[in-house]
């Protein structure tokens, strides 16, 4: 509610064991029927199984699946296809090499989001709280829209935006009080300074 009240237009639910934010189904239906309409319930899995994305989607209401994981193209076409949503695929970036996958998932996904790359020995494909080198995205032609992520917070969205011209920005870790716990005034704070600039 917080998120929705200062202007957020998505909302994510994790469902992914090893994140201190994973939600089961049910808590997770619990929550997303008191979403406003207008907001958009996303969630956010990694490397689904055709039956967890089956037993996601046949008890929450969603709007979008944002793929986290090393989903193939293909895997991102199917999984679009099986459960009649749009599709975020998450890419992590880390260093120019990275930015070529971009165009081989704005075939199949109907958004991306870009993230940092995790560390190799990190348990979690995103909300690190690291960010990566924005300049990298600040001259890209997009095909599709997009959607920045990776270590903003209320201090350094505003940046972020300037440099990379997006007009969608991804926060979690970036708005928490500790691990897995978001904090009201932070979540107001990010979006008031995402919205100024």
């Amino acid at each position: 509610m917080a998120a929705a009240q200062c202007g957020a237009r998505y909302v994510g639910f994790v469902f992914f064991d090893k994140s201190p934010r994973c939600l089961t189904i049910e808590a997770t239906r619990e929550l997303a029927v008191e979403v406003p309409i207008g907001v958009a319930k996303v969630a956010l899995v990694v490397n689904p199984t055709d039956a967890e994305i089956d037993a996601i989607s046949s008890a929450v209401p969603l709007d979008m699946l944002q793929l986290h994981g090393s989903e193939t193209p293909e895997r991102v076409a199917e999984l679009r296809s099986r459960v009649g949503l749009p599709v975020m695929k998450a890419i992590g970036i880390a260093d120019a090499p990275d930015l070529d996958k971009i165009p081989v998932y704005e075939a199949v996904a109907d958004q991306i989001l870009v993230d940092a790359k995790p560390p190799k020995d990190a348990d979690l494909p995103g909300g690190n709280g690291l960010s990566f080198d924005w300049r990298l995205v600040s001259t890209r032609k997009w095909r599709k829209p997009w959607m920045l992520a990776g270590g903003l917070t209320p201090e350094n969205v505003a940046e972020a935006i300037a440099l990379t011209g997006t007009t969608q920005v991804d926060v979690s870790s970036g708005v928490e009080s500790a691990p897995g716990e978001k904090d009201a005034d932070k979540i107001a704070a990010f979006c008031n300074a995402a919205l100024r600039a």
